[in-house]
């Protein structure tokens, strides 16, 4: 009769335990990317029951946040792993984060986007487009090289991050001119002026999450000098 090998037996409870965190993470991102390119359809379509959808989904998000981080401390405190499994972890964790303030963003967004739903339809809107197509593709990248440990497409979202700020500061120039010229339109140009800045911040944790691809990967702490070169 053969003796079990506890060391296997601890190895596979583990292996276990992190694809449960993985596919948690996984769900979490999905919801997060539905959120978003819910409250762009509510805010461009001027659907008010997409919004109120994003609004109620992102508890959802919440919890699973949560849960990441209480299934992420039980395996950090129970199997004390090293090497790439700890890292592995830790960014799983951080990358639940990210995506929660993702989903909150979104949420601003269908927020600010029933209002002006409200209000008579004004084509300034429609000049967020290209942010909401960058951020979009930005967060979508982000987390393919996260998940497939890409580091040569997680390098490329600084640039791109870069860019997407100064669409915001343009933006947000051109608004603050229109509401000066139309005073009895400033709360319009506002809400503009802060949905582009809750784009601009979603495109700072897709940039996040691509750096935290980049430690599980190369064993590289890359925050603050990600992209460097490029500057």
């Amino acid at each position: 009769m053969s003796i079990a090998n506890p060391q296997m037996h601890i190895l596979g409870s583990f292996d276990e335990a992190l694809d449960v965190l993985r596919n948690n993470v996984l769900m979490m991102a999905s919801l997060t990317e539905r959120n978003l390119e819910r409250a762009f359809r509510g805010l461009f379509e001027r659907d008010n029951e997409t919004c109120n959808q994003v609004i109620a989904d992102d508890e959802e998000i919440d919890a699973l946040e949560k849960l990441v981080d209480r299934d992420g401390i039980e395996l950090l405190l129970r199997f004390q792993p090293v090497a790439i499994d700890l890292r592995s972890i830790i960014a799983s964790m951080k990358l639940s984060a990210n995506l929660e303030r993702v989903a909150d963003q979104a949420t601003g967004i269908a927020r600010r986007a029933r209002r002006l739903n409200g209000s008579v339809a004004v084509p300034e809107v429609h000049q967020l487009e290209p942010m909401a197509q960058t951020v979009s593709g930005m967060l979508k990248d982000s987390l393919r090289a996260f998940t497939d440990r890409d580091l040569q497409l997680a390098m490329e979202l600084k640039p791109r991050d870069r860019q997407l700020d100064q669409a915001n500061r343009d933006l947000s120039q051109q608004m603050t001119e229109m509401a000066q010229k139309q005073p009895d339109q400033i709360q319009v140009y506002l809400d503009i002026i802060f949905i582009a800045r809750n784009i601009e911040r979603i495109g700072d944790h897709a940039t996040n999450i691509a750096e935290d691809a980049v430690y599980v990967k190369a064993a590289q702490d890359v925050r603050h000098s990600f992209g460097a070169a490029d500057a």
